[in-house]
């Protein structure tokens, strides 16, 4: 909502949205380049320093900012104290559905984790709504968690392995849960209102590689960098591209599904209906296929995935034959895509994701010793393999963030405290 105006006449709409407009570049500004001082804000944003110092105590009434340390540093006249980004009251929700499991997380707006929790679930043995049933209670729970810590929610992203059609809120095509055409964005809210009232915040839904690839881009351990391929390694294979620091979607918004590059034409059978897929060569599957008898625990999906692959780790590290033999060839086989993914879009990093992360110690040798033997480029094209650092998590960490993007496009969403 709009805060009404000091004097309680109605503003002109053309200066109301300006304000607003002001409010969101001075939050965005801090966001991005850190504490300032309201001199300083006032000369890197072109905004007047009156200005300046009315949007400043306006985002502090609406508990985005918040006064920070004094700045001396020697400097001529007063020192300026600094204003930094505060955002403890509001929060993004990211909640991701895959293969194996539904996880939802809680982030405020200086991206401290409030609420993170993953369910075991054999998602493709399920309808989808009994799977939506089981997000459902994962959300119910972390709103409880933002009511106990006082935490408004602005905005809930779902994250999927899909086609996904973002503006109607449907999966078209999720080959490795066996969906298609499902409208889980109308299905998650109707639960929601069923249980707790209409939800008071957008529900959205994306492709789980694209929102990890935008979680890495704001808060991974590459941060920042422009040009950035992640990549997920669950059951299914996907990627996020970042091309000078935006995702790349493509014209349908069906961009990243790298897993189905066909790179085995005559191999295993795909979720997709086809055969060869990249997927059936480095996906999770691939790999317990390669590693285990079906029998074994670590190719029961009712177990957590992280628990099943710490098995396969410690049986790596004790040498075991076939985990190693496994855990090379699926290695040179990431190798021969990411070298594919590198001479397209010559990244400065591509990320390991999901499982890929996990597993890297035994990955990346081979990995690389394929990858630089196919990439045109020189030393790989500069390219730096790094393993992700937010794990599983990263997709929810995504869509929390994107999910925050409201209260960044609109900060009067979060409710005055003291203004009239």
């Amino acid at each position: 909502m709009t805060a009404s105006p000091h004097n309680g006449r109605r503003q002109p709409a053309d200066q109301v949205t300006m304000r607003r407009n002001n409010l969101a570049l001075v939050l965005r500004h801090l966001r991005d380049a850190g504490p300032r001082s309201r001199a300083r804000i006032s000369v890197e944003t072109g905004l007047n320093r009156g200005t300046v110092s009315s949007l400043v105590a306006e985002l502090i009434d609406r508990g985005l900012v918040r006064d920070g340390d004094v700045q001396r540093g020697g400097s001529v006249g007063r020192p300026g104290q600094t204003v930094e980004l505060d955002g403890r009251g509001i929060g993004g929700i990211g909640v991701e559905i895959n293969v194996d499991y539904v996880t939802a997380l809680v982030l405020d707006l200086a991206d401290t984790v409030v609420f993170d929790q993953r369910v075991a679930l054999d998602v493709p043995a399920l309808p989808p709504a009994a799977v939506l049933d089981a997000v459902t209670d994962l959300t119910v729970r972390a709103l409880a968690e933002c009511s106990r810590h006082g935490i408004t929610p602005v905005g809930l992203t779902l994250a999927i392995p899909a086609l996904v059609d973002a503006d109607a809120g449907v999966v078209a095509f999720a080959p490795n849960l066996h969906w298609t055409k499902v409208s889980v964005v109308a299905g998650l809210v109707g639960r929601l209102t069923a249980r707790l009232g209409p939800p008071a915040f957008p529900v959205q839904v994306d492709n789980d590689a694209n929102l990890a690839a935008l979680g890495e881009y704001a808060m991974g351990g590459e941060a920042g960098t422009p040009d950035l391929v992640y990549l997920t390694g669950e059951t299914g294979v996907g990627g996020g591209v970042m091309v000078d620091g935006r995702l790349l979607r493509g014209a349908e918004g069906f961009s990243g599904e790298i897993g189905h590059m066909p790179l085995n034409p005559g191999g295993n059978l795909c979720g997709c209906g086809r055969r060869g897929c990249w997927e059936t060569m480095v996906g999770l599957a691939a790999l317990l296929r390669l590693a285990a008898t079906p029998d074994d625990p670590v190719c029961d999906p009712s177990l957590d995935l992280e628990q099943r692959l710490d098995t396969i780790r410690a049986r790596a590290r004790a040498r075991d034959a076939r985990t190693l033999d496994a855990l090379h060839l699926v290695g040179t086989a990431l190798g021969l895509g990411a070298s594919i993914l590198i001479n397209v879009f010559n990244p400065r990093v591509l990320v390991l994701g999901g499982y890929f992360a996990n597993l890297a110690e035994f990955l990346l040798d081979p990995m690389l010793g394929e990858m630089r033997g196919r990439v045109i480029a020189p030393d790989a094209g500069a390219c730096q393999v790094v393993a992700s650092t937010l794990g599983f998590a990263a997709a929810s960490r995504g869509g929390a963030h994107v999910a925050l993007e409201a209260v960044l496009d609109d900060p009067t969403i979060a409710a005055a405290r003291h203004m009239a």
